[in-house]
């Protein structure tokens, strides 16, 4: 019979030996999260692996709560090795671990080892090691932190009587989504593929795309109870090595208990989130993750998220869509064009609508002015009130299109923007001019290639609808004045957001608008590079 206490806090010494004594015929007594007299919790995970097996069995039996915990499994079994018959048991997580591996590769061996004539050692530890193990992933581990953390992460552990060392094998399969299209960064010219949960699967994914060998690949562990995998990716001859240390040391400084998801991650690895503007990248596609590679630059894959962060970012990288590598130059120029006047027009349109209407109507066409104030004629409302109704409902629209089953989100839309549109402007809530102005704005706004961005831009839109109504172009002016500072003073993991344009003009072909791929020689300088360039002087040799 066992009895497991959780958080006691016993701090007289004598009590707890009272009861230990007490205990000690009839009871395998356990006490867990113990707390010493300063108040601190015991971490029982410092504790080095016992050479008794009975011991080690216990404690783990005791941490795992194996009596009420229903998918940790704990195998016992006979090891035959040199002659003589050791007391062994596994565990592992069932759901974890593929079994046909555990049966195979570990069980078999070591209940019905082969007859080796000569066996050339004397030493248990190795002969097992080399000769009992077929499985190719095997560490050996002696404290039962790296225990605990390799069946967590979905190990098989061995112990064997007498050693102090335990087997951490590598049997995991889990269940994953196969690999599929991106849902959120369609693109009709290029790769189809996205990541997707497992981390191994999309590190693989680049790895195939970038044949070579200064690929490095890191993991670090985030959260004290998750312990969630982090892959720290670079090319180690073309990245900064400030650089990758910076990401190296704020992941390496999170004090937290749990990380689910990279827009956790963000949050947490960003220098300044006061104004809402992303200074990351996140992406589903390893295609725009190895073009950012090549460039110098850092991705990050969390283990469980279909999700990568670049860093650094500038603002030129929320305007750039993956397919823009892909098209001929002065189809993404064009493009890129659309979308910066996208990102105007999202920002600033309904804000210039209210400071026209209420403080500059002299700016305006007389004909163009009297169609607007005939139209609303028979709305009963202030300006202001019908702007922001307008907006609300739009957002609310999208949002609703978003939380609802795919097949009837579309039709969610039409009737969003067609009929309640057309209703309210036939009930005289709101004028039709206001009708094109948010529509304009709304669908300028699916125009940014980067939701988080676009996101940024939507809420920002309000202030300046403030500002305009308040006072005029001179609000609108001030608020932008102010709103460039702000930009111009955010830095990404030690880059300037608004690099290359400012502090440097300098682009060496990397600036918003781009050159002819056979112009692009050089790597973006304000990332400092240690291959500035990409290509040589004549990338085209066949032709000159």
């Amino acid at each position: 019979m066992y009895i497991f206490l959780a958080n006691v806090n016993i701090k007289n010494m004598n009590i707890r030996n009272l009861i230990n004594n007490l205990f000690k015929d009839s009871y395998n007594f356990s006490i867990i999260n113990q707390k010493n007299d300063n108040g601190k919790i015991i971490d029982n995970n410092e504790t080095t692996i016992y050479p008794n097996l009975n011991e080690n069995l216990e404690f783990l039996k005791s941490k795992y709560n194996t009596l009420i915990n229903s998918d940790i499994k704990i195998r016992e079994f006979e090891t035959l090795a040199q002659n003589q018959t050791f007391k062994s048991f596994i565990i592992y997580f069932d759901g974890l671990v593929d079994s046909i591996s555990i049966n195979d590769f570990v069980l078999e061996p070591l209940m019905f080892p082969k007859h080796v004539k000569n066996p050339n050692t004397n030493n248990l530890l190795n002969y097992i090691d080399n000769r009992l193990l077929p499985q190719l992933s095997v560490n050996k581990v002696t404290s039962f932190d790296k225990v605990c953390s390799g069946i967590n992460m979905g190990d098989c552990l061995l112990f064997i009587d007498t050693l102090n060392i335990a087997f951490d094998i590598d049997v995991k399969k889990y269940n994953a989504r196969n690999v599929d299209k991106p849902e959120n960064e369609i693109i009709i010219k290029g790769p189809h593929e996205s990541f997707v949960e497992n981390l191994r699967t999309n590190t693989s994914l680049l790895r195939r795309i970038i044949n070579n060998e200064n690929l490095i690949i890191e993991n670090i562990p985030i959260g004290k109870i998750s312990q969630t995998k982090c892959g720290i990716c670079y090319m180690n001859n073309i990245a900064n090595s400030d650089l990758v240390n910076e990401v190296k040391y704020r992941l390496n400084n999170l004090a937290v208990d749990s990380l689910l998801s990279t827009g956790q991650l963000e949050q947490l690895i960003e220098e300044d989130e006061t104004f809402g503007v992303p200074q990351v990248i996140s992406t589903e596609r390893p295609d725009k993750c190895c073009k950012y590679l090549l460039q110098g630059r850092v991705v990050i894959l969390v283990n469980g998220n279909p999700y990568s962060i670049i860093a650094p970012a500038n603002i030129e990288d929320f305007l750039f869509s993956p397919e823009d590598t892909n098209l001929r130059p002065i189809f993404t120029n064009f493009l890129r064009f659309i979308r910066i006047t996208a990102a105007i027009i999202t920002l600033l349109l309904p804000g210039t609508y209210m400071a026209i209407t209420c403080f500059h109507q002299e700016i305006l066409p007389t004909e163009l002015l009297l169609s607007i104030l005939s139209a609303r004629e028979n709305v009963p409302f202030p300006i202001i009130f019908e702007l922001l109704l307008m907006e609300f409902s739009f957002e609310l629209i999208r949002e609703a299109g978003l939380r609802v089953p795919s097949p009837i989100g579309s039709t969610i839309g039409i009737v969003g923007a067609l009929i309640l549109g057309d209703a309210a402007v036939n009930a005289g809530i709101v004028s039709p001019t206001l009708i094109i102005i948010v529509a304009i704005t709304g669908i300028s706004s699916f125009a940014i290639p980067d939701f988080s961005f676009g996101f940024h831009l939507r809420i920002f839109r309000f202030i300046f609808i403030a500002l305009g109504f308040a006072c005029g172009f001179l609000g609108i002016g001030t608020g932008l004045f102010v709103y460039i500072t702000l930009i111009c003073s955010l830095n990404s993991f030690g880059i300037p957001f608004t690099s290359p344009i400012s502090p440097s003009l300098k682009t060496n072909g990397n600036g918003y608008f781009i050159p002819p791929i056979w112009k692009q020689e050089y790597r973006a300088g304000f990332l400092s590079p240690k291959k500035e360039k990409s290509q040589a002087d004549i990338s085209m040799k066949w032709k000159y």
